[in-house]
Parts: C-alpha cells; structure tokens; sequence
C-alpha cells in the first residue's frame, strides 16, 4: 500500500504509545469517536439501520448491541494497522474488501474524512496534552493510508454490482 509518504520511525512510535493508550477500552472511546461523527455529520446515522429500525437519535443507535459490535469491529481495523505499520500493505485486500462493503450500504467515499475528524478528535479527548502536533500528523497520515486502500474497493467494483 503505497500511502505517498511512508511513516517514520519516529511517526509509528508515537501511532503505537498512542494507541496502547487508547485500545485498552475500545468500547469507550469508539462511542466518542462515534458520537463525534454524528454530531458532525447526523445525515449518516441512517446508514445505521438493524432488523430495519430506524432510529430517533444519535444515542438509541449508539446504545443498540449491534452499534456496539460496529464499534468494536471499527477498533479492530484501527488495532490492525497500527500492528502492521511495518507493512501496511498486507492489509491492502482486507481494506479494498472492507471498502467495497462500506460502498454496498451506501457510505459516500466523502463521509471517511468526517470519519477521519471524529478519530482525530477521539484520540484528541483520550490523550489529553499528549496529543501532540506530531501525532495528528503521524495519525493523520496512517489513517490517510487506510482510507486510500479502502476508496480502490470503490474503483474497482464492477458495473451493475
């Protein structure tokens, strides 16, 4: 997965502390970043829908269990790069894939740049004055790769898919 600039040493360091900080209560910090999206941009939580309900607010969906297990699914993904930051392109198909799915439910490739602020902003909450400078850029270049190896799942679906 070429992401243009690759990360620095330095940059997949200050990614790991940070997380390690962070991954301990994926839950907890999944619903900020996930309250965090809504409030930005509240056209999505349609996309949002199990056995075919569609939710009054923000927090029904959030508090639903199969919310919940997005979630922890989204912290996953996030575990997953920041463990291959090495060699993020072994998780190349597994994002083109993932992608493909976003694109099914009818996620618009526009809306992971919310995505990306409603992270930025979750690990901005979590990490206090740790969040530094430097690690919105290390964070904002890794997840600036992921979304690049997840937009290929849209260019290259088939037509009438």
């Amino acid at each position: 997965m070429e992401s243009g600039m690759p990360l620095s040493g330095r940059q997949r360091a200050l990614i790991r502390e940070s997380w390690q900080r962070v991954s301990g209560s994926p839950v907890q910090h999944g619903l900020v970043l996930f309250s965090r999206l809504f409030d930005l941009d509240p056209d999505l939580l349609p996309l949002f829908q199990y056995n075919c309900k569609q939710f009054a607010s923000p927090q029904e969906c959030l508090s639903t269990p199969e919310f919940l297990d997005h979630i922890r699914k989204v912290m996953l993904v996030i575990d997953a790069a920041v463990s291959h930051l090495e060699n993020l392109s072994c998780l190349e198909e597994y994002l083109c894939n993932l992608g493909k799915k976003h694109q099914a439910v009818g996620v618009k490739v526009e809306s992971f740049s919310t995505v990306g602020e409603s992270l930025l902003y979750m690990l901005e909450k979590c990490l206090g004055a740790a969040f530094s400078p430097d690690v919105r850029e290390a964070w904002s270049k890794l997840y600036g790769a992921v979304v690049k190896a997840m937009q290929r799942g849209w260019e290259t679906l088939p037509e009438g898919d």
